[in-house]
């Protein structure tokens, strides 16, 4: 056991802690804008769904029902612009961070092979590469990267955690010169919905692949759009020849979404109008926290999309998150995601109306 932990870092948000219990002091107790987990409710479509389908006794296939395929189907072509989307283009999964842990693993990756990811990251993707026991690469641009040896190549776009999105352009360049080198494009897209001074763009979409899946593969998930984080619901989309090996890995690895989640996924996929709503939702928290942090000596940079505002005092992280965890309000520190973040927090827009109201009074 100690031989696949050995590779692990140390999990960040334990050293968030001692800041949480001062925040958690506070006289008007805790306003925690640091992990981002989803507090509004599941939209009652999605929870009759998941009702219906509750009895459940066989079971489900990794796959998924056909009926999830073609919801899948369907939102990558209407959302995403991606033409001819067929079942063998999809792939559901449990969530998107175990496929983000375990996916080097499940490609074959290991000693030798590098995995490359932004500079400023999602943390999971330097995981999954430690755990294949593979090399890893942070970059700026990953078309400066060496590409000896590069067999997976992360994109985020909107990012966690800065909120910054690769216009068409970036992502057409990245997409020819990878294609050009060999090496599989992954990109996560979980936050494709939550654009709010940029349009995020699909690796899918034909201007940027020419309409072909050849070599790329999008991540996509419900936990934020449909507040479906508690239900590890995610799917996958792109190039077969890479999503029909992994289907047979994960048939064998037994990772199968459950029955009632896949028959929920179906109903979220099938209605924008609760997508629609929650995003008003965050933009009115957007913009009272945005505020709040200008007014109080913050400055904002990228953040055009996504769940985050990333802001800086330009001191250390950590006592940015010192002085916000005295006024009651918890963030995560930039450095959880890379060295380049040190001077950055990560402000989550995931806190109710009444907590949010609550941080913009304790800023003032």
């Amino acid at each position: 056991m100690s031989a696949v932990s050995d590779r692990l870092p140390t999990f960040p948000w334990d050293k968030l802690e001692p800041y949480k219990a001062t925040a958690k002091a506070h006289p008007g107790g805790i306003v925690d804008l640091s992990v981002g987990t989803p507090v509004d409710p599941v939209p009652d479509l999605i929870q009759k769904a998941l009702v219906a389908a509750a009895d459940s006794p066989g079971y489900p296939t990794v796959w998924g029902t056909p009926e999830l395929r073609n919801a899948i189907t369907g939102w990558v072509e209407r959302r995403l612009g991606a033409r001819e989307v067929t079942h063998r283009h999809v792939l559901p999964i449990v969530g998107s961070k175990e496929l983000v842990a375990w996916l080097p693993t499940q490609l074959g990756l290991g000693p030798g092979d590098r995995v490359a990811y932004p500079r400023l990251a999602y943390p999971t993707y330097e995981v999954g590469a430690r755990l294949a026991r593979a090399d890893y690469v942070a970059y700026d641009d990953p078309t400066e990267l060496d590409p000896a040896g590069l067999k997976l190549l992360w994109l985020n776009s909107p990012s966690n955690p800065t909120g910054r999105v690769l216009d068409k352009d970036e992502l057409t360049r990245i997409v020819a010169w990878a294609r050009e080198h060999g090496i599989l494009v992954f990109s996560d897209e979980c936050y494709i919905e939550l654009g709010w001074e940029a349009d995020p763009v699909s690796v899918l979409h034909p201007d940027v692949c020419g309409g072909s899946y050849e070599g790329i593969v999008s991540v996509h998930s419900l936990s934020k759009r449909s507040n479906l984080a508690g239900y590890r619901a995610a799917f996958l989309a792109g190039d077969p020849a890479v999503l029909g090996p992994l289907l047979e890995i994960r048939k064998h690895g037994g990772m199968m979404t459950a029955a009632p989640t896949q028959a929920a996924v179906v109903a979220a996929l099938g209605d924008d109008a609760h997508v629609r709503e929650q995003r008003e939702r965050y933009a009115a928290r957007r913009a009272l926290l945005r505020g709040a942090l200008l007014k109080h000596g913050f400055r904002i940079e990228h953040s055009e999309a996504s769940l985050y505002l990333w802001a800086t005092r330009d001191e250390s992280c950590w006592d940015t998150v010192a002085h916000l965890a005295e006024r009651g309000i918890l963030v995560a520190p930039g450095d959880f995601y890379g060295p380049a973040g040190d001077r950055f927090v990560r402000v989550a827009l995931t806190a109710t109306d009444e907590r949010v109201a609550a941080a913009v009074e304790r800023l003032r």
